[in-house]
């Protein structure tokens, strides 16, 4: 990796001061309990994200900017849980809001899940969660409220464009585009893709996430109160390793599942962490991000292919990288047609423009040996998928 750009070794130097504060991550979370606010009776919620704070305050090669950052990511989770629980008090009858037969595009990361979802986004008759929206979930804000929340949005994108330049070629974010439900999940994979946090790597593994799962089904109860209905289109390569919490909540969801070469995934995917790791851990480890990634996907995809075993195939729609990859023309009306939504004149219309690449964006390349892999350890991890994939690429 190169060195930090001017305005990341600045924000670094600018937080210093405050960096000493992570010996003491039990102070720093009392603290943002009290700013964020806490519900009656979610004692177990807020410790796990103790637990978490406190083993991110211990992670080496931590940054300045990387402490600041894990803070915020605390902080984010707990005051929007806050908010939910609040509401739904204020109205009980959010709980009532039906979440029904939502699509969930899933699939290993640099699948085609976010163009996937965007193609699914431009049917009128769809509702995606916006990134502004996960950052912040409540009911309909007034017009200056609405504002103040769009702009932190595009604060955060702008911040991470600042901070890490090459992002954007490879995962380009808008505060008013469609987003995943990581943002909203509250205990997804994400921390890992900031920091090496081997105590939370052990307790995220043994966790039940049915819990996690019904607190994402209030999110979208929350956005969906008092607006009008519109079936839910929802997206998160981490809902692979939880497909069974996935389904326990949402018995009646249609899973798009996509598919695209292990190897290329893989690759293409170290290269994402590399680029926005740096930002909160210096120097980089990338044989120790290509070891802990292996594992986090393939373990992802055991648990995925075991959990598709119990999922009716009228809900399962399988996906190649080639639908969308290479003629989207021809696979966007295929994959709605696969989930039971109209194509229409105006969806085609709209179809250049969702597929297109962000301006100014370059070409994202990547190389496995970087990180310290081979085609044959990816090719292993994943064989049972591999001969999943040969069957689809076959139908």
């Amino acid at each position: 990796m190169s060195t930090s750009p001017l305005p990341l070794t600045l924000a670094n130097l600018l937080l210093r001061p405050g960096f000493g504060s992570r010996r003491d991550p039990d102070r720093i979370f009392d603290r943002i309990v009290v700013e964020a606010g806490e519900a009656p009776g979610d004692r177990e919620f807020v410790d796990g994200f103790r637990s978490l704070l406190g083993w991110w305050a211990k992670a080496e090669n931590l940054t300045p900017v990387g402490w600041q950052s894990a803070q915020v990511h605390v902080r984010r989770h707990l005051a929007n849980r806050a908010r939910v629980r609040r509401l739904i008090t204020e109205h009980p009858e959010i709980e009532q809001e039906p979440i029904e037969k939502p699509v969930f595009v899933v699939g290993l990361p640099r699948t085609a899940t976010t163009v996937t979802h965007t193609v699914l986004s431009i049917s009128d008759e769809h509702r995606c969660p916006l990134l502004w929206e996960l950052l912040g979930p409540d009911l309909e804000l007034p017009p200056r409220q609405r504002r103040r929340a769009i702009t932190a949005g595009r604060r955060l994108v702008q911040g991470t464009n600042l901070f890490t330049p090459r992002f954007r070629d490879i995962h380009a974010m808008a505060a008013e585009g469609p987003e995943e439900c990581t943002f909203a999940l509250p205990h997804a994979l994400m921390p890992f893709s900031q920091a090496r946090i081997p105590e939370y790597l052990a307790w995220h593994c043994g966790r039940d996430f049915v819990a996690d799962y019904r607190h994402l089904k209030q999110v979208y109860q929350v956005l969906q109160y008092g607006r009008p209905r519109r079936r839910w289109v929802l997206k998160s390569p981490m809902h692979l390793e939880n497909l069974d919490a996935l389904c326990t909540v949402f018995p009646d969801a249609t899973i798009v599942w996509c598919h695209r070469d292990p190897v290329t995934v893989v690759a293409s995917f170290c290269s994402l962490i590399e680029h926005g790791m740096a930002v909160s851990t210096r120097p980089l480890d990338l044989a120790g991000i290509g070891a802990t990634w292996l594992g986090l996907l393939s373990r992802a995809m055991t648990r995925g292919l075991a959990a598709r075993a119990a999922i009716p195939a009228e809900q399962l729609v399988d996906a190649p990288y080639a639908w969308l990859g290479s003629d989207p023309a021809t696979g966007a009306p295929k994959l709605h047609a696969a989930v039971g939504a109209p194509w229409t004149e105006a969806d085609a219309a709209r179809l250049p423009a969702a597929v297109a690449r962000p301006k100014g964006t370059r070409k994202h390349t990547y190389d496995l040996s970087h990180y310290g892999l081979t085609r044959a350890e990816v090719e292993s991890a994943f064989a049972d998928y591999n001969a999943l994939r040969a069957e689809v690429d076959r139908a």
